[in-house]
């Protein structure tokens, strides 16, 4: 069920090869937050106007502070990190670009589509994913022109390269679908400079972000508490999610707080397993021995636990 642009998710191809119906699934395919943030209720012009002016600067002005973005730096909303994947080809100039393998394969695939040279070494362009998916890895400040995924940063905040962001050639990216849990949402950001800004705003056009993005957006990023208060349930639950699996003879990889990675000897035998019990995974084109689990809701665990023993 993988290609060489695989994702977590893909849930109907589990439910066509293994049974049931979508809602009878556990989907820990990705790492995404499984309490997510309460969006409440939305005013109703978010829906029917076109997006204004005071709607973007509450959500850039959120993002600003809890991201302690440069003064420097401006913060370009999209629908969801991956629109600013796709961008990033067409904004930097070069031919060569360097991607540490394993990682997440829309950067390779995006370069790759607009003609550029991908490999592991010397390069006009780096592209650091920070944490790594799926293994975790932090990575030291980078120097040069560089992109810096932190699509999982928001559980190890103090790890942030975001002050890099205020030079010429740096883009940080910021995804609003995993800490939050809200990728169905489709939002995004590049904090970067004034010049790399204006680019990515021509090739994303007016209006890239929904009415009801922006003030959901903005309303989260303004909630510090609930935000501090979801980094500790979180390493609580990945640390628990660790100390299962090993029950299980497994080894950890690495990983972050809303994901772990483990050696489990065979992957393909492992997911089928879990699946039988209609429990989704993760497992990789480049290895057969790597299975990712995303964390289970607070009244899943049970599930997992009785699949696992």
């Amino acid at each position: 069920m993988n290609s060489s642009r695989d994702h977590g998710g893909g849930l109907d191809a589990a439910v066509a090869a293994f049974g049931g119906t979508r809602d009878g699934w556990l989907d820990l395919s990705t790492g995404i937050n499984p309490v997510p943030y309460p969006v409440g209720e939305t005013r109703a012009e978010a829906w029917t106007a076109l997006p204004d002016h005071g709607a973007q600067t509450r959500l850039i002005d959120a993002a600003r502070a809890f991201w302690n973005v440069p003064e420097d730096a401006e913060i370009v909303a999209a629908p969801g990190a991956s629109a600013l994947i796709a961008q990033m080809p067409r904004v930097f100039e070069g031919k060569h670009v360097s991607i540490p393998m394993p990682t997440y394969n829309e950067h390779a695939a995006a370069f790759r589509a607009c003609g550029w040279e991908v490999s592991d070494g010397a390069a006009d362009l780096h592209v650091l994913v920070h944490p790594n998916n799926p293994d975790g890895r932090l990575w030291d400040a980078p120097t040069g022109a560089c992109v810096i995924d932190e699509s999982f940063c928001d559980v190890t905040h103090a790890s942030s390269h975001v002050a890099l962001a205020e030079r010429d050639g740096v883009v940080v990216l910021k995804s609003f679908g995993k800490f939050w849990g809200l990728a169905g949402l489709r939002l995004g950001f590049a904090i970067c400079s004034p010049e790399m800004a204006d680019r990515l705003r021509d090739g994303l056009g007016p209006w890239a972000v929904s009415g009801p993005a922006l003030e959901i957006g903005a309303r989260a990023l303004e909630d510090t508490s609930w935000a501090q208060s979801t980094r500790v349930r979180l390493a609580a639950d990945a640390a628990r999610l660790n100390a299962l699996m090993a029950k299980t003879g497994a080894t950890v990889v690495g990983g972050t707080d809303l994901f772990g990675l483990y050696d489990v000897g065979d992957a393909a035998a492992f997911q089928e397993r879990l699946a039988q019990a209609h429990i989704w995974s993760r497992i990789f084109p480049y290895s057969d021995r790597w299975v990712r689990l995303g964390l289970p809701a607070p009244e899943a665990w049970p599930r997992l636990e009785t699949a696992l023993a």
